[in-house]
């Protein structure tokens, strides 16, 4: 495992904190080992470091009671939604209590006529959507895993389809949170716009727990489209599949998912999911509208990929069909592995302005060779946000070492292009180093807001900052 950071421990406020929530929360609260250890396991290679206690809160007012427990004896409190996490946000580098929001699941309201609705932070994406279908409504942020909207929030999560729907920084309207001295904040009402002083709302999106924990999200919903058309095309080359998608995106066409899949990538989904496409790079489209906007964009497309070399153009209708497409874009991560069985699959990210995209993909595929590391590429393309997942035998210590060497090369890379180190996964623990590189002095200002509002740095500590 990569080292990840301790901080000092507050033994005895850790032993007192416990007794009494114990007497709060009786069978609600877990010190058993296995319960430790599963809310300290996330789909990372950074060291696993387990909380003290696991206990799971059932309303707002029951988390604000944690909070004011933890803030009393300065005990850690750090949130957990699904674990899906990939930067070892859910780590406890100091101990302390991690408060299981999956209990917190009710849709509370669902505002169809205003295109809105309100959720608990232990919703998933895909139990909103199943709630919503018979309305003709979805919520569109798509992350893969089937995350809770809380740790969506959290992380400012994104996913397939931000390129036409924007992350969870764009469709989230309103929090509810409980902040590090255990009251209870509304950052704003349902208005889809206000000018009210400072946007707490943003502020708390992304913050990774570090701020406050998101009890309940204000979010907009979309109209199910009259028609969806999913796609494919293959390329002779990664350049070829990039400058497809800049035309595209330059063209202004409104396409709802543009994903491309390297060579590794299309190896693996054919074996997988027994599908038969070409081995080369590929993309994978959606398009959303009415039935003649839909036939223009896909046409749109054809001819613009053709011009650049693409192949193969399929298109269909057929929700059959495109949910077998997708679902093998989704399960690429368990594919994958099978690439190289027995490896653990380390996945990083980065996002680059879609005109230095090309040379991003194609600079990590030969840094990734150069070190003799195999890292399959995937990407959300339409917004320049790509992703490796490198596999390694985390036994062989030379291997580690240069999969850590890529890792930090590709962020710096990134940040050279005048682009971010993480467009979606987020800092946690795994991210850290390179942060005061993209923001510089931005990141004492960002410490500042963190001191003023968790001076006890209760909240999630060890994220984002290293102490």
């Amino acid at each position: 495992m990569v080292q990840s950071i301790d901080l000092p421990r507050n033994e005895s406020g850790i032993a007192t904190a416990l007794g009494v929530l114990k007497q709060q929360f009786g069978d609600r609260l877990h010190t058993g080992q296995a319960m430790r250890n599963q809310h300290a396991h996330t789909t990372t290679w950074i060291r696993p470091q387990a909380p003290d206690a696991v206990v799971f809160p059932r309303s707002t007012a029951e988390v604000s009671e944690i909070v004011k427990v933890c803030a009393t004896h300065k005990v850690p409190v750090i949130p957990f939604g699904t674990g899906t996490s990939l930067e070892g946000h859910v780590n406890a580098p100091a101990g302390g209590v991690s408060v299981d929001l999956t209990q917190m699941d009710a849709i509370l309201a669902v505002h169809a006529e205003d295109l809105d609705c309100v959720v608990q932070p232990g919703v998933t994406r895909e139990q909103l959507n199943t709630h919503l279908r018979d309305r003709g409504l979805f919520f569109p942020i798509d992350p893969g895993a089937n995350a809770s909207l809380g740790g969506m929030a959290s992380t400012r999560a994104s996913g397939t389809n931000a390129v036409r729907y924007g992350t969870m920084k764009d469709n989230v309207i309103a929090l509810e949170a409980v902040m590090a001295d255990g009251r209870i904040i509304r950052t704003a009402q349902r208005a889809k716009k206000t000018s009210a002083g400072y946007n707490m709302t943003q502020l708390l999106v992304g913050s990774e727990g570090t701020l406050g924990l998101i009890t309940e999200i204000t979010l907009k919903l979309q109209g199910i489209p009259e028609a969806i058309s999913a796609a494919r095309m293959s390329f002779p080359s990664i350049d070829a599949a990039c400058r497809a998608v800049m035309t595209t995106i330059q063209y202004g066409i409104p396409v709802a998912r543009i994903e491309l899949l390297d060579e590794l990538n299309v190896r693996a989904a054919n074996a997988y999911a027994g599908l038969a496409l070409p081995e080369v790079p590929l993309l994978l489209l959606e398009f959303h509208g009415s039935d003649q906007s839909v036939r223009e964009q896909t046409e749109m497309f054809a001819s613009i990929a053709e011009d650049v070399g693409g192949t193969d153009f399929e298109a269909t209708t057929s929700t059959e069909e495109r949910n077998k497409l997708w679902q093998a874009r989704h399960d690429l991560y368990w594919a994958t592995l099978q690439l190289r069985p027995g490896a653990q699959g380390i996945s990083t990210d980065v996002c680059v302005p879609i005109s230095r995209l090309a040379d991003a993909v194609t600079g990590a595929q030969a840094k990734a060779a150069e070190l003799d590391l195999l890292s399959p590429i995937v990407g959300h393309v339409g917004d320049g946000n790509f992703h490796c997942l490198v596999l390694i035998d985390m036994e062989d210590a030379d291997e580690v070492a240069r999969a850590e060497t890529f890792v930090a090369w590709l962020a710096d890379e990134a940040i050279a292009a005048e682009g971010t180190c993480t467009g979606e996964h987020g800092i946690g623990q795994g991210k850290m180093p390179y942060l005061v590189k993209e923001l510089g002095a931005t990141t004492e200002f960002m410490a500042a807001i963190k001191g003023a509002l968790d001076p006890q740095n209760i909240m999630n500590p060890g994220k984002i900052f290293s102490r």
